[in-house]
């Protein structure tokens, strides 16, 4: 399952945003040990500069949602506790996006 989620970005704090997603790059093999306990195959984000400033895209394919989100929020992981202090530190909320088109080839 795919999960996207986009974010406001303090517009102050875009270099930081930056910054964190260039240190999980290279922190990856720390990265890949959180994958396996929330289900995670693959994480990919996007900083686009909207109409009201930076948006971040974030995309998330998951096995299991439900364990992604139980996993992540209980999560001891020093990279996953650095991750949600420094999304509260550069997200300004979410941001209201319009979906057009959602086909999947899987069946519910």
């Amino acid at each position: 399952m795919m999960r996207i989620g986009f974010f406001k970005v303090h517009p102050d704090r875009v270099e930081r945003l930056r910054a964190w997603t260039q240190e999980l790059t290279d922190r990856r093999a720390e990265v890949l040990e959180t994958f396996r306990a929330e289900s995670t195959t693959h994480e990919c984000a996007y900083l686009l500069q909207g109409a009201s400033g930076p948006i971040l895209v974030y995309v998330q394919e998951v096995d299991d949602l439900d364990q992604a989100r139980r996993a992540f929020a209980a999560s001891e992981f020093p990279i996953d506790l650095q991750h949600k202090q420094t999304m509260t530190e550069v997200r300004e909320g979410p941001a209201e996006v319009e979906l057009l088109f959602d086909i999947s080839a899987e069946r519910d």
